[in-house]
């Protein structure tokens, strides 16, 4: 994948060289009020061209082609991210792209791609589905293929990030980078470590697709039966190995985070900084908020590596980050069936300030005795105080909750 070549400062310098008149030299933010125990920081490259991080790494492989491969065309395989940044980047340079993605990706990883003017072709499966495809087809038409993470000068366009951040914020004391097939993170830890050695960098990757994690741990590169993750960008079932190696050799650990704590973060992320971070964006934030490194006291930086999130998507991503903070709540009890016994509990209800979503009223339910129905309810609330008061009250006027 990467040829004879390796990375290195002098490739990561032309690739800050190349890139430097094309992409946002996106902001380092502060935050104060995300992650308390801490200095907290945002490097934002969710404001980066094409809305993510996969375009410094896909322009500067395609910029540095040989002119007989770019007159074939290129081909590349991607979740949605790398799949913009190989069709901006074509678009640009004159190059016609085809991108294989796998049929669940978001529709708007989808349609920006194609606005780009790449020829896309869904696949069914996840990322490795598509991977296989896309060698398929590149050998078939002999096309140039564009690795999303397993190259080493994707890499190196990858690692421009910690070049801005050596700038931005050069006493940084860790650095959350999201893991996918390690591509990201192999670029970034290799130039942290050259320009700022005392800055840890710390992998994170979604625990339904922890494939990363588990290589390092069984020190050899797994692949694992199935992944499952709100986090598309990074689903990937086998770690590259030449991302794997440089993982291993520059990254000084590895986390994972719940479902739960990805959704909370996009929703902290998006009412506290008004930025939107798509579920791979969001895993090191989550892993800041959840307690996955010991950060007290430190200056730290996650990188909200992209922005990318179906409205759909994100629609589902908030009802479930706000179940996670228990700012919603669903329950049901049981009423008596007979006149204002619902008006009575509902004014129980009122008294302690939650906010009714929805409420469904059943007196035909068989597993309740003959006289009683069940009433279903969704709050809007506080916190988790807020809930145990509302608990609280209508136990005690003789309700039982089944939450």
């Amino acid at each position: 994948m990467g040829g004879s070549l390796m990375l290195s400062m002098e490739m990561l310098l032309d690739a800050q060289r190349v890139l430097d008149p094309v992409i946002n030299h996106t902001p380092v933010v502060s935050t104060k009020d995300i992650v308390p125990d801490c200095d907290f920081y945002l490097k934002a490259d969710c404001l980066q061209k094409t809305g993510a991080f996969k375009l410094r790494g896909a322009y500067y492989k395609i910029a540095t082609l040989s002119d007989e491969e770019k007159a074939r065309g290129v081909i590349a395989c991607s979740a949605g991210n790398h799949a913009q940044g190989v069709a901006f980047a074509a678009r640009d340079m004159g190059i016609p792209a085809t991108i294989c993605i796998p049929e669940g990706a978001p529709l708007s990883k989808i349609e920006a791609t194609r606005s780009y003017g790449a020829h896309v072709v869904l696949v069914p499966g996840v990322y490795d589905d598509a991977y296989r495809e896309a060698v398929r087809l590149r050998d078939e038409k002999r096309l140039t293929f564009i690795h999303p993470f397993n190259d080493y000068r994707v890499m190196a366009g990858q690692g421009t990030i910690a070049l801005e951040l050596h700038r931005q914020l050069p006493d940084c004391d860790i650095f959350l980078v999201p893991i996918g097939g390690g591509g990201l993170i192999a670029g970034v830890a290799f130039a942290i470590k050259h320009l700022m050695p005392r800055c840890k960098v710390i992998g994170v990757q979604a625990a339904g697709a922890a494939s990363m994690v588990d290589s390092i741990h069984a020190n050899k590169i797994l692949t694992l039966p199935s992944v499952h993750t709100i986090a598309d960008g990074i689903q990937v079932k086998t770690p590259g190995d030449l991302t794997f190696d440089l993982v291993r050799q520059y990254v000084d650990d590895v986390v994972t985070v719940k479902e739960g704590e990805i959704a909370s973060a996009i929703l902290t992320i998006l009412e506290k900084q008004k930025l939107v971070a798509e579920g791979a964006g969001a895993v090191g934030i989550a892993a800041a908020m959840y307690g996955k490194v010991d950060i007290k006291g430190k200056k730290v930086c996650a990188l909200l590596s992209g922005g990318n999130v179906d409205v759909t998507m994100l629609e589902r991503i908030i009802t479930r980050g706000l179940a996670k903070e228990r700012r919603t709540v669903s329950f049901s009890t049981v009423l008596p069936d007979r006149p204002h016994a619902l008006t009575r509990f509902l004014n129980i209800i009122s008294q302690t300030g939650a906010n009714v979503l929805d409420i469904h009223h059943e007196r035909r339910n068989t597993s309740t005795d003959i006289g009683s129905c069940i009433v279903s309810m969704s709050l809007e609330t506080r916190d988790a105080q807020h809930i145990k008061e509302i608990y609280d009250k209508l136990q005690t006027s003789g309700y039982e909750i089944d939450e």
